[in-house]
């Protein structure tokens, strides 16, 4: 919220322009395959038991699943236009952000083309990139989602460190997604609350195995009693 917009035409430097989009593809497609895939090592290096490897697993299949189905339809429903049109419409390069949503796939590519004298090329590739709508941020539900679970993970082991590292990184993603021109705060905000809520989704089998064993030793120190 801090950082709520970022001037579009700026000048960027090597530096900055690669943190972003490095940060941007951490969680996009398909660099958030890597993402996934690292995390989902992390079980497996502590040497979890396999029971428990496989739980996690589906647990954060079922998380990712989730968010996928729910950005999708959202950004149907909600059809807001992602901030970098308004730049192409101060630009005099389309009439409005509507009216850009309207061209077909190859009229997008050109209109976005014809803001590359004005706008930095670390931009105009994601732009190039990404010519839907803007809420919710895809990348920042997933990033928001490793938070979630993957932080819990390390939080409930008292691994902060790692913990605070994923907490660090989804900030990161967060920011990159403003600065780049794909999405308002508001965009993140729905993101963090939608990622919230399909975490209510995810069975805890460990929980219910748990209240059953319990369950079961409570009846027996019983019959023993009596």
């Amino acid at each position: 919220m801090f950082y709520s917009r970022a001037d579009l035409t700026e000048s960027a430097s090597m530096p900055t322009g690669l943190l972003f989009s490095v940060l941007s593809f951490s969680a996009g497609n398909p660099g958030f395959l890597v993402t996934v895939a690292l995390l989902c090592l992390t079980p497996i290096v502590l040497k979890l038991p396999r029971q428990q490897i496989i739980k996690l697993g589906v647990q954060f299949a079922i998380l990712l699943v989730l968010s996928f189905v729910a950005k999708t339809a959202m950004k149907h429903i909600t059809e807001v236009p992602r901030p970098y049109t308004y730049q192409l419409q101060a630009l005099d390069i389309v009439k409005s952000p509507e009216a850009f949503y309207q061209l077909n796939s190859a009229q997008k590519d050109v209109a976005v083309s014809q803001a590359q004298q004005f706008v930095s090329p670390w931009r105009i590739s994601h732009w190039q990139g990404e010519t839907n709508y803007s809420l919710p941020s895809g990348h920042t539900i997933f990033a928001a989602i490793c938070v979630t679970f993957w932080g819990g993970f390390f939080i409930r082991r008292r691994q902060l460190i790692p913990a605070g590292m994923i907490l660090l990184w989804a900030t990161g993603v967060g920011i990159s997604r403003i600065w780049l021109g794909m999405h308002w705060p508001t965009d993140l905000i729905a993101s963090l609350c939608s990622a919230a809520v399909l975490y209510l989704f995810v069975p805890e089998w460990s929980s219910i195995k748990r209240e059953h064993t319990n369950s079961q030793q409570t009846e027996t120190s019983f019959v023993e009693t009596e």
